[in-house]
C-alpha cells in the first residue's frame, strides 16, 4: 500500500525539531512541502512545495484537498513520500485530515512540536486551566460564535483576515484587549498587545502570526462575516462578478438606490410584513458595499473595515453633543455643528459649492446649490420672490417657443425648473418628495381614466380631447385620487 509519512517542522526555531523528522527527512527521497515560507523549511531540500496551489485554487479548501491528491498521486508512483507542514501535523492542519480520510493510503503521522508551545510560553499562561478555545481564523465568525473567550486565533497570516475578524463583531468595544504573536520563539518575535480597533494596524501580519483574545465582550456577528466572505467568493469564482470594476457598477448602486427608495415609499406602520421589501432591498444596496469593498481588497487599496471603521470614526466626530460635552438645544444646532465640524475635517474645500455631488439628480442638485448660495447671503427673503421668478421664467419659457428656438427653449425651461426648486426650498419642501407625489398622483388618475372608459366600453385611444378631461374630471373628484 502506497505510504505517505507526514512530519511537523515546528513553531519556526529549528532546534525544536525531532529527532525523528530529521531521520524521516533524510531516510525518505521523494519529498513535498506544504509550503517554503517556514523557518526551517530549508531543512527539506530537494523537495516540491505546494506554494502555487494557494495562488490558482479558488479557496483553501480546495488548496487542502489538492494537496492530498498530488500526494496520494506520488505515493502511488514512488511507494512512500514524505509530506513537511509548518509546526505539528496534528494542529489545525487540513491537509492532513484529508489523508486520514482516505483508506487506500498507509499514514504515518510523527508527533511534533507545534506553535502552541511558544503560544504558552510568550503568553504565561496554563491554556487548561485558563480554558483557551483555538479557533481558525479563516472560519471566526462561525467558529467563534457564543464564545466570549479566551480564543487563541490561528491562520492569521494576512491583514485582511485581522480585518475580517473584526468585522465579525457586532457594535464591538474598540477597546477590547487583543494580542499579536509574531514569530514566537525567532529572533525577531514580537508580542504585541493592541486593541480590537487596531488589530488590522499594528503590525504585518504572515504566516508566523496568531492571535490571542482574552474576552470578548460582544457576540459574534456571523451573518456579517459570512456576507463578506459570500462577497469574496463570487468576486473570485462567478465571470461576472469578477469582469466588475467601480465604474461598471455605478448603474447597479444607483439602481438598487432607488429601489430601496421604492421600498420605504411602500411601507405601512400598520402592516410588517411590508418590512420584507425593504429588507431585500437594503440588502441589494449594502452587497453593492461589500462588492465595492470586494475590488478595493484585491488591489490592496481598503477594505471593508476601513470602511466601517471611517464612517464611525467620522459619525463620533461630527456628533458630539452625543460623544462629548458639546450641548445643543435643537436640530438646527446639530447641523449647524456638522457643517462646522465638516468646514474644519475639509479646509481644502474653500469655495462656496465646494464639496456639492455634481451626479445627484438634477432636484437635489438645485437645491443644495441654492442652499450654499444662500449660505453666502445670495438669496430671497422670503418665497415671494421665488413666486416672481417662476412667473418671470415661465413667460420666458412663451417667448422662446414663440420664437422656435428649441436650444433657447431648452435653456427657458431649465430656468423655470430652478425657479420652481426655489420656491419649494424657501417653503421647506422636498422638490424630490413633491414631484415623485405628484407623479404618483397623475399616475392614479391616468389608470382610472382607463378603468372608467373600459367599463363604459370606450376605447382610449378612439376619446376625444374633451371626453378625456370628462373623465379626468369624475377621476379627480374622487376622494382617493
Amino acid at each position: 500500500m502506497p505510504r505517505i509519512v507526514v512530519v511537523g517542522l515546528g513553531p519556526g526555531n529549528p532546534g525544536l525539531i525531532t529527532a525523528d523528522t530529521l531521520a524521516a527527512i533524510n531516510s525518505i527521497s521523494v519529498r513535498f512541502l506544504r509550503t517554503i515560507h517556514h523557518p526551517s523549511a530549508h531543512l527539506v531540500t530537494d523537495a516540491t512545495s505546494f506554494d502555487h496551489l494557494y495562488d490558482s485554487a479558488p479557496s483553501f479548501d480546495d488548496v487542502y484537498r489538492d494537496i492530498a491528491l498530488t500526494l496520494v498521486d506520488a505515493a502511488e508512483q514512488h511507494s512512500e513520500v514524505l509530506y513537511a507542514v509548518p509546526g505539528s501535523p496534528t494542529v489545525l492542519e487540513k491537509s492532513v485530515g484529508h489523508l486520514r480520510a482516505r483508506n487506500d493510503i498507509e499514514l504515518v503521522v510523527l508527533p511534533a512540536v507545534s506553535f502552541l508551545e511558544d503560544v504558552w510560553r510568550a503568553l504565561n499562561i496554563d491554556p487548561i486551566e485558563a480554558g483557551v478555545r483555538l479557533i481558525d481564523g479563516h472560519v471566526f465568525a462561525q467558529a467563534a460564535a457564543g464564545i466570549s473567550g479566551p480564543m487563541l486565533v490561528a491562520h492569521t497570516h494576512a491583514n485582511w483576515v485581522l480585518s475580517d475578524i473584526k468585522l465579525s463583531i457586532d457594535d464591538p468595544d474598540p477597546e477590547t484587549e487583543v494580542i499579536l504573536l509574531h514569530h514566537l520563539g525567532l529572533a525577531d518575535e514580537q508580542i504585541a498587545h493592541t486593541t480590537w480597533s487596531d488589530m488590522d494596524r499594528t503590525l504585518e501580519a504572515d504566516h508566523l502570526t496568531s492571535m490571542y483574545i482574552p474576552h470578548l465582550g460582544t457576540p459574534v456577528a456571523h451573518e456579517l462575516a459570512q456576507f463578506h466572505e459570500l462577497a469574496r467568493t463570487l468576486r473570485k469564482e462567478c465571470p461576472w462578478d469578477a469582469e466588475q470594476t467601480h465604474q461598471t457598477l455605478v448603474r447597479y448602486l444607483i439602481e438598487e438606490t432607488y429601489e430601496v427608495v421604492d421600498a420605504i415609499s411602500r411601507l405601512n406602520e400598520a402592516d410588517s410584513s411590508t418590512d420584507v421589501d425593504l429588507i431585500e432591498e437594503l440588502g441589494d444596496l449594502l452587497y453593492q458595499v461589500e462588492f465595492h469593498a470586494a475590488i478595493a481588497e484585491e488591489q490592496g487599496r481598503f477594505t471593508m473595515a476601513d470602511i466601517a471603521r471611517t464612517v464611525h470614526d467620522k459619525l463620533v466626530s461630527r456628533h458630539p453633543h452625543v460623544f462629548s460635552d458639546v450641548v445643543v438645544s435643537s436640530s438646527q444646532d446639530v447641523e449647524n455643528n456638522w457643517e462646522a465640524i465638516k468646514k474644519a475635517e475639509k479646509p481644502e474645500r474653500s469655495g462656496p459649492f465646494d464639496g456639492v455631488v455634481e451626479a445627484a439628480p438634477a432636484l437635489s442638485f438645485a437645491t443644495k446649490v441654492q442652499q450654499r448660495a444662500s449660505r453666502v447671503g445670495f438669496d430671497w427673503a422670503n418665497s415671494d420672490g421665488p413666486l416672481e421668478k417662476v412667473a418671470e421664467e415661465l413667460q420666458e419659457v412663451h417667448n422662446a417657443i414663440g420664437i422656435g428656438d428649441p436650444e433657447s427653449t431648452m435653456v427657458e425651461v431649465g430656468d423655470l425648473f430652478f425657479a420652481v426648486v426655489n420656491v419649494a426650498r424657501h417653503l421647506d419642501i422636498d422638490p424630490e418628495s413633491a414631484l415623485r407625489s405628484a407623479v404618483f398622483k397623475f399616475r392614479a388618475r391616468v389608470e382610472g381614466v382607463t378603468h372608467l372608459a373600459a367599463s363604459q366600453g370606450r376605447e382610449m385611444a378612439s376619446l376625444s380631447a374633451s371626453e378625456l378631461d370628462e373623465l379626468w374630471e369624475v377621476i379627480k373628484s374622487h376622494p382617493t385620487h
